[in-house]
């Protein structure tokens, strides 16, 4: 208990001193974000979350204190390697079939195919990589991809704590702090972008977390799970896609389409979005840890999938 208490405001701290240190930086390279944002916004700042999340989670391992299994130090791993896939797209400009084949190809490192089979494997690496590219999409206002990943964190923990994976509990809640610690700069008026390394990064590891808490599960349930448990990120995406694809635009061209411009054109303001998508992820992430534990059945789940089809609707119009 005193280990998780200490890790965690490490990696808070640090993700904090690393988003103020690594926005001079950015400014000073020139890598900022003048395509979404009403003002240049540096970039890098996701990498405060990827650095402190993985040096924290490491030293627990290097020390003994607590040491990463095989499954959960892979994970990792893979989370590292696309977070820098991510930041080359930052500097570079990287398209985005390159990102979702290369997030596609760690999560093939990650999956257990011997205990869900080779079928429903490559629905998992499909789906995780799908994930990780709508967490990249919620990017797109201050501090919602943070606050996304931070309630998502602490539900997926939960699920794992409840299933006595000690090992991936720790990552997580060293995840939530990192992203708390991020928070601190992302939250409106903005300071740092999360950027496509932070957001890949997360969207990667709560998914392939996710997946690897309910491992051994029947299917129809774990989709259930699944799919509450990243619901926002989720229906984002759908309501992006639809969009785009009803009104003839480019599927993969960004634009001011996704839930927070969407809600901010009915009257809240930028932080009132945020809080108001924050709820409904609290909401949808609590009931798929109940349906996890045993607390709700997976009809429960219905009533998210019901609320996030009305939400979806509604803004399409």
């Amino acid at each position: 208990m005193l280990y998780g208490i200490t890790t965690a405001i490490t990696a808070l701290l640090l993700a904090a001193l690393l988003s103020a240190l690594l926005r001079v930086l950015a400014l000073r390279l020139g890598l900022v974000d003048r395509r979404r944002r009403a003002r240049p916004l540096p970039l890098l700042g996701g990498l405060a979350v990827v650095l402190s999340t993985c040096l924290v989670a490491a030293a627990g391992g290097w020390t003994g204190t607590a040491p990463l299994g095989d499954g959960v130090g892979r994970l990792l791993t893979a989370g590292a390697a696309v977070a820098v896939l991510g930041t080359a797209a930052d500097v570079w400009r990287l398209k985005t079939p390159f990102l979702f084949v290369g997030t596609a190809l760690a999560a093939a490192c990650v999956v257990p195919y011997d205990e869900i089979g080779p079928v429903a494997g490559i629905a998992a690496v499909a789906w995780i990589a799908c994930v990780a590219a709508a967490f990249r999409g919620l990017d797109h206002a201050d501090g919602l991809a943070g606050t996304v990943g931070v309630l998502t964190a602490f539900g997926v923990g939960v699920c794992a704590a409840a299933e006595v994976m000690d090992d991936l509990a720790v990552l997580l809640s060293v995840l939530a702090a990192a992203l708390t610690g991020f928070l601190m700069h992302n939250w409106h008026p903005a300071r740092v972008a999360f950027g496509s390394g932070g957001s890949l990064f997360t969207g990667f590891v709560l998914a392939s977390a996710a997946l690897l808490t309910r491992t051994g599960y029947d299917t129809g349930s774990t989709v259930a799970v699944l799919f509450a448990l990243t619901a926002t990120a989720s229906a984002d995406a759908v309501l992006v896609l639809v969009s785009r694809k009803l009104a003839g635009r480019p599927l993969l061209r960004r634009g001011p389409d996704h839930f927070a411009h969407r809600l901010r054109r009915l009257g809240p303001t930028p932080p009132g979005a945020t809080v108001l998508l924050g709820l409904a992820t609290f909401a949808a992430v609590l009931v798929g840890v109940l349906v996890h534990t045993g607390w709700a059945k997976p009809t429960a789940v219905l009533w998210v999938a019901g609320a996030a089809l009305a939400v979806v609707l509604g803004l399409l119009r």
